[in-house]
């Protein structure tokens, strides 16, 4: 899903026009049936007031995974990616890592 179909799916989700919309963001409805349609992209400005305004993260928006998305997040095996102090990290601490990011 892409950002303007995100957006109206979240407007529809309020049972909201695109007019509302538009007139509660301070934009033309142009403006907003452009971002719907993915003809123009909205600034961080805009991605910020329309997060506030949905209760979403900008992340939602941009299609980004949640933090919450990243439990089967996983290690790399290159050992120059994971350092500490420029050491690189022993399995244990990568097996540590994976269940914390794993919430284990």
């Amino acid at each position: 899903m892409n950002i303007g179909e995100r957006i109206a799916q979240l407007r529809k989700s309020r049972s909201m026009s695109q007019f509302q919309l538009a007139k509660t963001l301070n934009i033309a409805t142009s403006t907003l049936g452009m971002y719907e349609t993915n003809k123009r992209k909205p600034n961080m400005e805009m991605l910020e007031k329309l997060a506030d305004f949905f209760g979403v993260s900008v992340d939602f928006l941009l299609g980004r995974p949640e933090k919450d998305d990243l439990k089967t997040a996983d290690l790399a095996d290159d050992d120059t990616i994971f350092t500490y102090k420029g050491q690189p990290l022993s399995d244990d601490d990568k097996e540590i890592i994976r269940r914390l990011m794993n919430g284990k």
